[in-house]
């Protein structure tokens, strides 16, 4: 059983490394401390709650999510706390994910597979690790398109997967450019970054 005093660090960093990798099974005995607790490749990544202008930006954009596909009935959008269990090393909580209906069948106890659309907002403690660790995780598992919502620019970094083996950065996204927010995944969806960080 891994527990809190093995290191596990408030800055979005792994602990140091063990003799093995941890698993879904350590996963679940993490504590319900408040604080998100996810596995990554084996390793423990533990941030503490996200700051009220993190969650007001989640917040707007998880609602227009959830009013389009709603309306459209496309798909489920979800925020968290909720695990989605990419493999029995990795599981995260991405702050917003969408799944479309043709891919319903890992939305079980819990996400189960990789969601079409994974969208992390990113944080000082988090940026690193959002921009590298995650990406290249959420590229390897499959997950179609990838935001990187960052409030402090104001500007939002738009991964999408081109083929079977590329997800490259197609966007940058900016609210000082006036730019507008939209996705093949969705079509028809839109949002400015106006809006989005006002």
């Amino acid at each position: 059983m891994y527990n809190r005093s093995m290191g596990a660090r408030d800055d979005m960093q792994p602990a140091p490394a063990s003799s093995r990798k941890l698993t879904y099974q350590d996963y679940l005995e993490f504590p319900e401390d408040g604080r998100r607790h996810e596995l990554i490749d084996g390793e423990h990544y533990v941030t503490p709650s996200p700051i009220l202008h993190h969650q007001e930006v989640s917040g707007r954009l998880e609602f227009a999510l959830q009013s389009f596909v709603r309306a459209q009935g496309t798909g489920k959008v979800f925020h968290a706390p909720l695990d989605v269990i990419l493999s029995d090393f990795d599981v995260v909580e991405p702050d917003i994910l969408y799944v479309s209906r043709e891919r319903a069948a890992i939305l079980q106890d819990w996400v189960r597979g990789a969601p079409d659309l994974v969208v992390e907002i990113l944080s000082p403690g988090t940026r690193k690790t959002d921009e590298t660790v995650k990406k290249r995780l959420y590229d390897r598992v499959g997950v179609s398109e990838y935001w990187l919502v960052d409030p402090e620019h104001e500007l939002v970094k738009v991964h999408r997967r081109a083929d079977d083996r590329t997800f490259p950065p197609v966007a940058e996204l900016t609210r000082e450019a006036r730019d507008t927010l939209t996705t093949p995944l969705l079509p028809g969806f839109s949002l400015s970054l106006e809006e989005l960080f006002a």
